[in-house]
């Protein structure tokens, strides 16, 4: 398994909450899935669940060498947080082209947070077999 890339970032929990009450379903549309939204709306700690996740989407852009810009969008990136397995990054879109283009065909993702902050890292590899747990692998 090669390092393609590494990223990480932290979020304040509160300015994701002011985006939600601001923005509402306009907010949650452009940076969320329809999967994501599921998933963070059924959790005690919603705001931090979404703030854990925004993360991790900034944390998988750099990554990949890039933040995010014109021409990719949030959703691109898809945290998947199913059956009690570890999350992992569906990537889709122009951001998987990017992804490709770097040479990466899987991105390892780790999340916390606390009542303030959120934080995730994310590690892009190009792996001969995908990482437990994972089942999303480009091609090699």
């Amino acid at each position: 398994m090669a390092i393609v890339g590494l990223g990480t970032q932290v979020m304040e929990c509160a300015r994701v909450r002011q985006l939600i009450d601001e923005h509402a379903d306009v907010f949650l549309r452009q940076v969320y899935t329809d999967r994501e939204v599921r998933y963070c709306n059924g959790k005690r700690q919603t705001t931090e669940q979404f703030s854990a996740l925004w993360a991790a989407k900034e944390a998988v852009f750099r990554a990949l060498g890039t933040t995010w810009k014109r021409g990719t969008s949030w959703t691109d990136v898809e945290i998947v947080c199913d059956n009690g397995g570890p999350p992992h990054a569906v990537i889709s879109g122009p951001t998987r082209e990017l992804m490709v283009l770097r040479g990466a065909n899987h991105v390892l993702i780790t999340m916390a947070f606390c009542r303030s902050f959120a934080t995730a890292t994310a590690v892009a590899v190009h792996a001969v077999a995908p990482p437990p747990g994972e089942d999303t692998a480009l091609d090699d």
